[in-house]
């Protein structure tokens, strides 16, 4: 840097990258078009943890993972980490022939052009819709629908959008609850056990968590609890 003369380095300063953001006029309507594709993308993207909360099997598998853990009274074991991971692959793995539906009805003949983008987005949300449909029940789907009010559905594929997809989080809750009752049942046996003989025995201050913890693990293990819970599951949605 010395020996560039103090003239020339005042001559051209260093460049620095200039942003600059606005609104131009669209010259076709294919512009306007790409832009509220782009939109309609970035809205997806950000609602995509959302979609697959409320449009998978991730709402009851969670939830009963949660009542799992409550019934064992084991506090934070498994952690929180683990049951979200392994409730997100055994999402991942019940939903996979509705991805595949998705993709190579929706987005494949997309990418190739074949197809506009409404029209991609009405292919891909039909498998979605078929799953929800399966696994919701008809008692909460007539109840939207009399809270929806105007003209009652002929067809399922008239059935609104967003009625069908609170119809399936209500019945997934539903059933989620319904399993939880189910595994809450023989570890409840186990604690009214446990407190009577330490009744008996005289022993009123020994807290009876600390007693029917351990025979339960020892139960759930004995059982092959984990596999058959996983099973029940993926089997409920099958």
């Amino acid at each position: 840097m010395l020996l560039i003369p103090l003239g020339a380095a005042a001559a051209d300063p260093l460049p620095f990258p200039a942003f600059r953001f606005g609104l131009e006029s669209a010259a076709n309507p294919d512009d306007v078009a790409v832009t509220l594709q782009i939109i309609a993308f970035i809205t997806i993207v950000t609602l995509a943890p959302s979609i697959l909360i409320l449009m998978t099997s991730f709402t009851r598998i969670l939830i009963v993972f949660s009542f799992l853990r409550t019934a064992m009274g084991t506090q934070q074991m498994p952690p929180n980490q683990v049951l979200v991971g392994l409730a997100l692959f055994l999402t991942f793995f019940i939903m996979t022939p509705v991805f595949n539906q998705a993709y190579e009805k929706g987005l494949q003949p997309y990418f190739a052009e074949q197809m506009g983008f409404v029209e991609m987005l009405n292919e891909v949300k039909k498998p979605f819709r078929e799953f929800m449909i399966k696994n919701t029940r008809k008692k909460d789907m007539r109840m939207f629908i009399d809270i929806a009010g105007g003209e009652k559905p002929k067809t399922v594929e008239e059935i609104p959008d967003f009625v069908l997809l609170s119809s399936f989080v209500v019945s997934e809750l539903q059933t989620a609850f319904q399993m939880g009752f189910l595994l809450f049942l023989p570890f409840l046996i186990i604690d009214f056990v446990v407190a009577s003989v330490l009744l008996s025995m005289g022993m009123m201050m020994l807290p009876p968590v600390m007693i029917s913890v351990p025979f339960k693990i020892l139960l759930f293990v004995l059982v092959d609890g984990w596999g058959l819970i996983v099973s029940s599951l993926v089997k409920s949605f099958m």
